[in-house]
């Protein structure tokens, strides 16, 4: 059976990212920097080509490709966070240098594009009562990074 994993394209900065992916979550690591063994579009014989790493446990790899190709939302890294705690740590980090976005979205420094949600959230919005749920995702709608007490009042029908 074929292994699938996500390739993130990069102009030059593969092993930067990677190396920066992998000190923010836990099980994760650099596993092999693979060099370009010709001169290429990558860059000069020996330059970083592509580099494997796990990512939460999860197998991802940073390709250098030597031009630019903007990523899109179409394709995002999800990471789902325990508390907000680590939704707050999470998106500080990988927020600085990017861009913000809303429902918990937001552009890393490389322009990648990553969904912080709290487990929490799934859980709201898959609630049986109606009310519920649609509390949720109406709070949800009006963020920007996902905050767990708010869409807690919301799930409880508190105010605000």
């Amino acid at each position: 059976m074929p292994e699938i994993a996500p390739c993130l394209w990069f102009e030059r900065e593969a092993e930067e990212a990677a190396a920066f992916y992998v000190s923010l979550l836990p099980g994760s690591q650099v596993d092999r920097v693979l060099r370009s063994p010709a001169d290429g579009r990558g860059g000069a014989a020996g330059a970083v080509l592509v580099v494997e790493f796990t990512l939460s446990g999860s197998r991802a790899l940073a390709l250098n490709g030597g031009q630019p190709f903007p990523h899109s939302p179409a394709m995002s890294l999800h990471a789902s966070c325990d508390d907000q705690a680590e939704v707050d740590r999470l998106w500080a980090a990988l927020v600085e240098g990017g861009a913000p976005d809303r429902c918990g979205w937001l552009r890393d420094r490389w322009g990648v594009p990553w969904q912080i949600v709290p487990r929490a959230l799934p859980r709201m919005l898959a609630d049986p009562d109606p009310a519920r749920a649609g509390r949720v995702m109406q709070a949800m709608l009006g963020m920007v990074k996902i905050d767990v007490p708010a869409l807690e009042r919301a799930y409880r029908g508190e105010a605000a």
